[in-house]
């Protein structure tokens, strides 16, 4: 399944702070906690606690939150359908990284044992 352009930009203009309660609740509904929930998007992202925090308080969108980021050379190893698209078939370089996070939240909210999460042998 191919985005549009309409969907990846309405993807890049999204703000973190606006999914991530949505990202909490799914995971502590599950049994999972923030503290793991912010492990997963340390280990996509390389952002500390502090810089989450930041991120969240001056509303950036997607777009500058991937700027900002040091992308995990494994993120390459998520892989899988997430919100109806398959993340290895999704050519818009934002939108995927937008997916490979909701893949690993979607992952830890499922139980999966965080050293596959964290794509670790």
């Amino acid at each position: 399944m191919k985005t549009t352009p309409e969907h990846d930009e309405r993807i890049a203009k999204l703000t973190f702070a606006s999914v991530y309660p949505h990202y909490v609740a799914k995971v502590e509904k599950k049994g999972r906690t923030k503290e793991e929930l912010h492990l997963v998007i340390k280990w996509l992202t390389h952002f500390d606690d502090i810089k989450i925090q930041e991120l969240i308080d001056t509303k950036v969108t997607f777009e500058s939150f991937f700027k900002q980021a040091i992308l995990n050379p494994n993120a390459e190893l998520i892989k899988g359908v997430i919100c109806g698209y398959r993340i290895e078939e999704i050519e818009n370089e934002l939108t995927k990284q937008v997916r490979y996070l909701d893949k690993l939240v979607d992952e830890l909210a499922k139980g999966k044992k965080m050293e596959k999460i964290l794509r670790k042998n």
